[in-house]
């Protein structure tokens, strides 16, 4: 019984014993194993150096964020119902819980703001151009609660969004009548 005893001391203050040594080494010297690690790997090629003023193919998010909001434009053919139909699915997806079902700003989460989120079918969202709401909907307002979903919806779901808000027009002065299914978009 004592042989095993120890047997199980001797494992354990070896185990502590290494433990403490590889800590040691990590924690105390220059070099240790997780201090740098190699940014080529053996056998790999560095990436090349890229010129300045190199563009991605697609233009990438620093365009659609260096270039003036008036000056952006749609990618989408204007009053394309199929685009406007899924930017109703991605406003629903992604907008609604703030902005409303009714696009009034008394959304869910948005009820809890003061003041609520924009009306989006006011006359001031709807004369906004295009370019201007794409980079409030991507990089946020700034001063306002809206926030930056660059990172959480894709450029082409952006710009279909604003094409279904674009297409609902300005609201008529009267509340629309609640109803559980959401209105529809404007017909042009």
């Amino acid at each position: 019984m004592k042989k095993i005893v120890f047997l199980i001391i001797l494992v354990g203050v070896l185990i502590l014993g290494a433990y403490g040594a590889l800590t040691h080494y990590d924690n105390h010297f220059k070099y240790g194993r997780m201090w740098e690690t190699p940014s080529v790997r053996p056998h790999e090629e560095p990436l090349p150096i890229m010129e300045s003023g190199v563009v991605p193919f697609m233009g990438g998010e620093i365009i659609y964020r260096e270039t003036p909001g008036e000056e952006l434009k749609s990618p989408l053919a204007k009053g394309n119902p199929k685009d406007i139909e899924l930017g109703k699915i991605e406003y629903f997806t992604f907008c609604a819980q703030c902005h409303g079902k009714y696009h009034d700003g008394n959304g869910t989460v948005g009820q809890s703001f003061y003041p609520l989120p924009t009306d989006l079918r006011s006359e001031k969202v709807q004369s906004h151009p295009e370019g201007i709401l794409f980079q409030a909907i991507s990089y946020g307002v700034q001063g306002g609660r809206q926030p930056a979903l660059a990172s959480t919806i894709r450029v082409l779901e952006r710009w279909r969004i604003i094409a279904y808000v674009k297409s609902l027009g300005i609201r008529e002065t009267q509340k629309p009548i609640k109803s559980e299914k959401p209105p529809e978009p404007a017909k042009k």
